[in-house]
């Protein structure tokens, strides 16, 4: 048996969370988790393919792991792993490399290994194509962070003409809703205000269930149920955005409580002909339309939008037009991605491709346009009062804590008691740093 053990984790909420679950698997069997370099016994590497520098990242992680862990044995596990396993053999130091369908068996997988070693690395990398099953734990893990994330969704059944991530993970599968409303009363039992939920495709939950269920009906579940003060939802897709999901979302303003006042929405493009060789099922005039209205619905809500700069054959008309549609529109922030050519795509045969050039210069424009819609937004609410959950005691500044509001503005406070994993009422006196606001305490919950 594995005595200590370290994880490294790159890419989303997911892979977080997953990490989270191989942890409490490993520490369930005996292991102890440590973050000092060179301690462990087992070092695993949870690696991310949705980009190049993602992967290239993830290799540079991998390299880096063996080299400050020289005695201890390292595992490879997530989504680059299970779609270039080979990449991960041809490193000298890696041990085992393990995918998606038995990342959850890792102290069995580990404990094998340390019986019948082997020079070779071991590949553990099953097919995930048509996975129907949402593997889980028994219980939750435990979460070094005041919000915790809640995986409820798996794979994806777009096709995305840019996006490996359907065949790293397969399928749309979802947890069933009452393993969901019991791992989120879990989560408030122990003490934790707000709950992230999580998945690939978050918007396509449940409909692989029998009998099917939507993402509206779940949180119209957590809503009447009272199980946590606070929901968010980590991405959802323009398409899934409901009536419904804004309904439960606008009657929670007057509350701390419920559905957080957040949506992330991939727009990706704002060009008609891009998002149609993208195999995105929506235009610019849907998604103008669906912003204003969430807009309008819940006044003070924040919106956030992910775009990709560079597909093949962005034209500079077509980025005008992203870049137009994105001026125009009350979004509060951008999370912009050069275009990243995967093996495997579509997108990667295509002969068009943009100059890297013109990408760089582009994504440096959208992301001047990102930080002044950051800004903006953020003035809005200078003097308002607001509702922070304490996330953590600020950097580098004494007596200072950062929390976050309902509508994801991050909030410095100044307090001499310990305001940790509370739900405070602050009133924002001023920006901070363009990126985050300062505020003074009113009162505690």
């Amino acid at each position: 048996m594995i005595s200590k053990f370290c994880i490294r984790t790159l890419g989303c909420k997911v892979n977080q969370y997953e990490s989270d679950v191989i942890a409490q698997t490993l520490t369930e069997s005996g292991s102890v988790l440590t973050y000092a370099e060179g301690d462990s016994g087992l070092c695993i590497v949870n690696t991310c393919a949705v980009t190049q520098k993602a992967a290239m990242q993830s290799r540079q992680a991998v390299r880096q792991t063996i080299r400050n862990n020289p005695m201890a044995r390292i595992l490879v596990t997530g989504c680059y792993a299970q779609t270039e396993p080979d990449e991960f053999k041809q490193i000298k130091g890696v041990h085992v490399i393990v995918g998606h369908k038995n990342k959850y068996e890792i102290p069995q997988l580990v404990n094998a290994l340390t019986e019948a070693e082997s020079r070779i690395p071991v590949s553990i990398c099953q097919n995930v194509t048509n996975e129907r099953i949402f593997r889980q734990t028994s219980s939750i893990p435990r979460q070094d962070r005041t919000r915790p994330i809640l995986k409820i969704q798996d794979g994806c059944d777009a096709c995305c003409t840019y996006c490996i991530v359907p065949r790293a993970r397969g399928p749309s599968r979802s947890m069933p809703v009452k393993n969901v409303l019991d791992s989120i009363r879990e989560l408030k039992q122990v003490g934790y205000h707000e709950v992230v939920l999580s998945g690939v495709h978050l918007g396509r939950y449940g409909l692989d269930l029998h009998p099917k269920f939507s993402l509206s009906e779940l949180l119209g579940r957590i809503c009447a149920s009272g199980a946590i003060d606070r929901v968010r939802l980590s991405s959802i897709d323009p398409l899934e955005v409901s009536p419904d999901i804004l309904k439960f979302t606008r009657k929670s303003r007057s509350e701390y409580g419920r559905l957080c006042r957040h949506f992330h929405i991939p727009l990706q493009s704002g060009d008609d002909f891009i998002l149609k060789k993208m195999k995105r099922s929506y235009g610019r005039s849907f998604f103008r339309a669906l912003v204003r209205n969430i807009q309008e619905t819940i006044p003070d809500v924040a919106i956030g939008v992910d775009v990709l700069i560079g597909f093949p054959g962005e034209t500079e008309e077509a980025f005008q037009n992203t870049y137009n549609l994105i001026y125009e529109l009350p979004v509060a922030y951008l999370h912009v991605f050069p275009f990243s050519s995967r093996k495997g795509t579509p997108a990667d045969t295509y002969s068009d491709k943009v100059p890297t050039k013109a990408i760089k210069e582009r994504s440096r424009k959208m992301r001047e346009l990102g930080d002044q819609k950051r800004k903006t937004f953020l003035t809005r609410f200078i003097g308002e009062k607001v509702e922070v959950l304490i996330e953590r005691k600020a950097t580098g500044i004494q007596n200072f804590f950062r929390g976050i509001t309902s509508n994801y503005i991050p909030v410095l406070v100044r307090s001499n008691e310990d305001l940790r994993n509370t739900i405070i009422d602050v009133r924002i006196e001023k920006l901070h740093g363009g990126t985050s606001a300062l505020g003074t305490l009113c009162k505690m919950y």
